[in-house]
């Protein structure tokens, strides 16, 4: 198991992947556990493992997370109870809490209920690539992933 955080910690040095830690939106902290790891350059998955069509929502995320680091802010898993957010993006007094999905499905709330599990009055966004879906529910923002990318 050394072995395997020792790869990860000069993946991380050399720019490969950037860790993104665990933030407890209860307890107000970050964990020191269960991070998850975005590659640098998507072309290195697609180049060892070719490209898989489930695979592009996971892509997705990596895109929104490099570019809410690109905008300056530190970016975090949130865990909420046993829901989670995949991020929460902070500068300075600045909070958004930001949703990512491939599509919006017709039936489920689950992108959005997950925000609105946060008590807080900061923005928060579902960023999907759903032509169809966009407006604002309950306060939760869903914008085209374009859109987000532009803004």
């Amino acid at each position: 198991m050394e072995s395997i955080y020792n790869y990860l910690e000069w993946l991380e040095k050399a720019f490969v992947i950037y860790r993104c830690q665990r933030y407890d939106l209860k307890g107000k902290s970050v964990l020191k556990t269960q991070e998850k790891f975005y590659l640098a350059d998507a072309s290195l998955k697609y180049c060892m493992m070719g490209f898989q069509p489930e695979s592009v929502a996971a892509m997705l995320e990596n895109v929104v997370y490099f570019e809410l680091r690109r905008r300056g802010y530190e970016v975090y898993i949130g865990k909420n109870e046993t829901k989670e957010i995949d991020f929460v993006a902070m500068r300075r007094d600045e909070r958004i809490y930001v949703q990512v999905c491939r599509n919006l499905p017709q039936k489920s709330d689950r992108e959005i209920a997950n925000l609105l599990a946060v008590k807080d009055h900061y923005p928060k966004y579902v960023v999907t690539m759903d032509e169809l879906a966009a407006g604002n529910v309950d306060g939760v923002k869903i914008v085209h992933l374009y859109d987000f990318l532009l803004a």
